[in-house]
């Protein structure tokens, strides 16, 4: 009886210890807050290098052209989420398309010398529209989501993650 009683009193005072771990800036769960509107980044729709194609290096014997990308940024991003895993972190953001029949949504990395230097790891939200004109629709029927895999040595050099779409973006810091 006085064995079982001080096994049952060192687990109940062991797992009452384990209540600070939850606001512990070690806990995985607690790296990114959430996440907060903020302005898209502008871009220059009138570049005067916009319709000279870029050379790739190590085209093969039978390497072919590789096809138009024809997507688009996505017209609103609803929601940014970052779900810790063992091996980094995954990158889950939602939106809201211009038009019902939006396919092809993936996230695409943006790189620049700017967000590098300062931590900053940005994604935009691209869809591909169908060639047809199709119905506005509600916009349920025009949700869109898709999640990436982020490494953990990416994420060690990363402050703050960064969604863009066509009329918003939302980014979320590390605490």
């Amino acid at each position: 009886m006085k064995k079982s009683f001080t096994v049952l009193l060192v687990a109940a005072l062991t797992v009452s210890a384990c209540s600070g771990w939850r606001d512990s800036r070690a806990n995985p769960s607690n790296w990114f807050g959430s996440s907060t509107p903020a302005d898209p980044v502008e871009t220059s729709a009138y570049d005067a290098d916009a319709l000279v194609p870029e050379q790739k290096d190590g085209g093969g014997l039978f390497s072919g052209t590789e096809p138009e990308d024809i997507s688009v940024p996505i017209a609103r991003i609803d929601e940014l989420r970052i779900d810790p895993t063992p091996g980094g972190a995954i990158v889950y953001a939602a939106g809201t398309a211009a038009r019902q029949g939006a396919y092809n949504a993936r996230l695409v990395r943006t790189e620049s010398e700017e967000n590098q230097k300062n931590g900053v790891l940005e994604f935009t939200f691209r869809v591909n529209y169908p060639n047809k004109a199709t119905n506005q629709g509600t916009e349920r029927s025009r949700m869109v989501s898709d999640a990436i895999n982020i490494s953990q040595k990416d994420l060690e050099s990363t402050r703050l993650v960064r969604v863009v779409g066509e009329q918003n973006a939302l980014e979320s810091r590390r605490r």
